[in-house]
């Protein structure tokens, strides 16, 4: 599956929609709509909030692999961030007393199996894979 996506958060539904229906298509196990929405909508909204007067729209592509799926969201003309670095945040803390931003970060993180990221000619790609049966939330 491959879409070409608008940095609106409207397209959300269409990328949820897209996912039900391809997920149908590949029969795909009910067990990873749960990590590959959190993940897919975590990650493409973290591109639009950082970035979101760029003109050049986000790359969303999906494939199977061997008990599961890898999800790849690619970003034009933007500066480096690597998801995988961001700072953890302390979920023990009081949520007043928590620094803001991070933890949908950690939530990516907590619910995929691997989560890879590279940068090259201002082009950010995440990449990240979710197995059956190797969800930690």
């Amino acid at each position: 599956m491959k879409l070409s996506l608008s940095r609106d958060l409207a397209e959300i539904s269409r990328i949820v929609a897209a996912r039900r229906s391809w997920f149908a298509e590949q029969d795909v196990s009910d067990s990873l709509v749960f990590p590959v929405d959190l993940a897919t909508e975590e990650l493409f909204v973290n591109m639009i909030r950082h970035n979101p007067d760029k003109p050049e729209r986000i790359t969303l592509e999906v494939d199977t692999v061997e008990h599961g799926v890898a999800v790849q969201l690619t970003d034009y003309d933007v500066e480096r961030f690597d998801p995988r670095t961001a700072p953890t945040p302390d979920i023990g803390a009081p949520a007043s007393e928590r620094a803001i931003g991070g933890l949908g970060l950690h939530l990516v993180a907590s619910v995929v199996s691997r989560l890879d990221y590279s940068y090259r000619d201002r082009t950010s790609t995440v990449r990240f894979i979710a197995l059956e049966g190797d969800h930690r939330v």
